[in-house]
């Protein structure tokens, strides 16, 4: 079996792999927040009390178990909270983030910990402890590596001409790296990038972010910023902005650029609050080809003002 797949075979599949895993989590993170937060409570605390770790792994596993031999590699880098004056906020950030590691209802713990689980290791860890996940995950990855290519390896390597010539398509990676982008009173934001490389022309790659309301205890979503019936409207705001951006006078200009080639142009959930306004974030594939690579369109508050809704994080932001 050769490893010399068709290219266009091997992009396409790239993006429906990263268009699954996109929705994939923004829905585990929608339905999670809601069972999570549904009461709707806000908290009393002090801004500014967390404080934050990170926990990393990087692993590196050869065919055969031979350093001369292609190899994967797999990184985390998390970013969890460890210290709060509010031990009731920091618990309920590292159950979102990372793993419950305290938490007063061991029930809300556990159902957490399920949904930490399933949403970054598959439902088949549920119930185990995080670290031991983190294990079983890098070594279940490290295994089916091997037990993939190995096979193929051995194949290609009969009719090889040197090694160089089959090594790069062994040799996978996987990254994933979150970090806080901003932590302003009640908001922090939360980015994750992950990156990923499973043999053919390139990786792929993709970034997401929370915006969470620290006083909600839950992730903002566009409803909660704007209100009306602002979609089209903002829609209409995204491709002026893009226009702006890439000096086009026409959205016709804009496609033959190859905007909206892959995807339909339109407010995104995947997006980030500064104390600039508003950014929309469209990963490889979301609306361009992956040779234009992600695509930020930042709208300011006042072109948005007229409708902003009264969500007092927004509020904070532009005072």
């Amino acid at each position: 079996m050769s490893i010399g797949n068709n290219d266009t075979n091997v992009e396409f599949k790239e993006e429906t792999l990263m268009k699954k895993q996109y929705v994939s989590l923004l829905a585990i993170m929608v339905a999670v927040s809601g069972f999570l937060f549904s009461c709707g409570d806000k908290m009393n605390k002090n801004t500014g009390a967390l404080e934050f770790d990170s926990i990393q792994v990087n692993e590196t596993a050869h065919l055969f178990g031979d350093t001369a031999k292609p190899a994967c590699n797999l990184t985390i880098n998390f970013a969890y909270p460890v210290k709060s004056t509010d031990n009731k906020l920091k618990d309920s950030l590292n159950s979102y983030f990372i793993y419950p590691v305290k938490a007063s209802d061991e029930l809300l713990k556990d159902t957490l910990n399920k949904y930490f689980i399933s949403a970054c290791f598959g439902e088949k860890y549920i119930g185990e402890n995080p670290k031991e996940v983190v294990k079983q995950y890098t070594e279940a990855y490290i295994r089916e590596y091997r037990r993939d290519l190995e096979p193929m390896y051995l194949e290609d390597e009969k009719d090889k001409k040197d090694e160089s010539s089959i090594g790069a398509w062994y040799s996978y990676y996987k990254g994933i790296e979150s970090h806080v982008q901003l932590y302003e009173k009640n908001l922090l934001v939360y980015r994750i990038d992950y990156n990923e490389y499973t043999g053919g022309a390139h990786g792929i790659y993709m970034t997401t972010f929370l915006n969470m309301d620290l006083g909600l205890m839950r992730p903002l979503r566009l409803d909660d910023v704007f209100v009306g019936e602002y979609q089209e409207p903002l829609t209409d705001l995204i491709w002026n902005q893009l226009m702006a951006d890439n000096e086009a006078k026409t959205r016709a200009e804009l496609e033959d650029m190859g905007y909206g080639s892959t995807g339909e142009i339109a407010p995104t959930e995947n997006f980030y609050l500064d104390k600039d306004g508003v950014t929309f974030y469209y990963n490889v594939y979301d609306i361009t080809p992956y040779a234009m690579g992600p695509v930020t369109v930042s709208i300011p508050f006042q072109m948005l003002e007229h409708m902003l809704g009264s969500n007092p994080v927004v509020g904070e932001l532009k005072n």
